[in-house]
């Protein structure tokens, strides 16, 4: 047989091309496990079901972005891509972004709401109403404690303090808010009570703001004869009543400036500029695009972290492996210190000394060691472990 044969880091090669082109993005939801922050700052873990497991990391950049801190037995969705660690022959996922589960199955169901209020309509442009210019009565649909309140009331009262407000309370969170705050727009509606509504609360988290995403909610805005301004929690927050509404504020301060800005003088220059200066704003966005569209950020985020990935790992594991070395190195100089010792101390004249031996000079210094080189009557001196012995040689045998 001619057969062909790969080497290792041939077969590893085409592994990884082939895994990481095929995954270069995937979103996995599972349990997290072996959560094990290195000193580098990045996070390695293991995400799990009941049949399988994959070890994943994110890098210190992405984990900055993190709202909670993942710990084990947390039930995740994570979205990154797969990459392949040639030196150990194994794949792991390089996570983007990670959520807690639950917020995802939150957003799942509101997006199918999203999908089946906008195919019956609630949503058209077509439906929508423009503002009055100058309105003499804002309704404030909202809880009458809270800081949405206080914002609005401040902002009409410095930038058109002759505008009547007219406040129709209701929880703006649990699981009563939907009914009461559908029921106030309702009301507003039938007594004709504003010629403007705004319809918010201030920023909270997506289950905070569930009640303003009801069904009710978004058709009773949908169906106000008053034209209605959403302004539900901060600028990046957002609920369906969004869509329905005549207009969408990012903040409840900004929907009390919607409101008002009609007292301003709007004339034919200013709306002339304004639509100038958005033909030089996309002409400007449509160049920088153009200028900018060889500098992906997402692929060369992709390419740098291909090649760091794999030298971070390597450094983790030649920092691991320098720690071990040390230590084998310092056990071995210890026992080659204690060998050393025992055999230094075997070997010393004091042992002998102590165990009863003496040495024997004669006058000279010279040490005795054969009894032929001493004769009667020479003066000897005799040295024990300790002191000194003077002595004359009486015989010798």
């Amino acid at each position: 047989m001619n057969e062909k044969s790969l080497t290792v880091s041939e077969l590893t090669e085409q592994i990884r091309t082939c895994l990481e082109g095929a995954f270069s993005y995937v979103c996995v939801e599972g349990e997290l496990s072996n959560c094990r922050p290195a000193s580098s700052g990045h996070l390695y873990f293991s995400l799990k079901d009941f049949n399988a497991k994959i070890d994943a990391v994110m890098f210190k950049n992405k984990l900055r972005s993190l709202t909670f801190e993942p710990k084990d037995g947390m039930l995740l969705r994570v979205r990154g891509s797969l990459s392949v660690y040639a030196p150990r022959g194994t794949y792991s996922i390089v996570c983007e972004e990670m959520e807690i589960a639950g917020a995802g199955e939150i957003l799942a169901i509101l997006e199918k709401r999203k999908q089946k209020l906008s195919a019956q309509g609630l949503f058209d442009e077509e439906r929508k109403k423009p503002l009055p210019r100058f309105p003499a009565v804002v309704g404030v649909v909202s809880s009458p404690t809270g800081a949405a309140v206080r914002d609005i009331l401040n902002i009409l009262a410095r930038r058109a303090g002759g505008i009547k407000v007219i406040i129709l309370p209701a929880p703006v969170q649990g699981d009563e808010a939907g009914a009461i705050i559908s029921a106030r727009i309702r009301q507003a509606n039938k007594w004709r009570l504003a010629d403007v509504l705004i319809v918010g609360r201030g920023g909270g988290s997506l289950e905070d703001l569930l009640p303003f995403s009801d069904e009710e909610v978004v058709r009773a805005v949908a169906e106000s004869d008053i034209p209605v301004v959403s302004a539900v929690g901060h600028e990046i927050d957002w609920a369906l009543c969004d869509y329905a509404a005549d207009l969408r504020a990012p903040t409840p301060s900004a929907a009390a400036e919607l409101v008002s800005e009609g007292r301003a003088s709007v004339t034919d220059t200013i709306l002339t500029m304004t639509e100038n200066l958005k033909s030089v704003i996309r002409t400007r966005i449509e160049r920088a695009r153009l200028l900018l569209k060889p500098f992906d950020p997402r692929d060369l985020e992709y390419r740098f972290r291909a090649i760091l990935q794999p030298r971070l790992i390597r450094l983790d594991d030649a920092k691991e492996a320098l720690i071990n070395a040390v230590s084998e190195l310092k056990e071995n100089l210890r026992a080659r210190i204690a060998l050393a010792a025992t055999v230094i101390e075997a070997t010393s004249p004091l042992s002998a000394m102590e165990r009863g031996f003496s040495v024997v000079t004669n006058s000279s210094g010279a040490i005795i060691r054969n009894s032929a080189k001493v004769k009667k009557g020479e003066r000897l001196f005799i040295q024990p472990l300790k002191g000194k012995i003077n002595a004359i040689v009486e015989s010798c045998e």
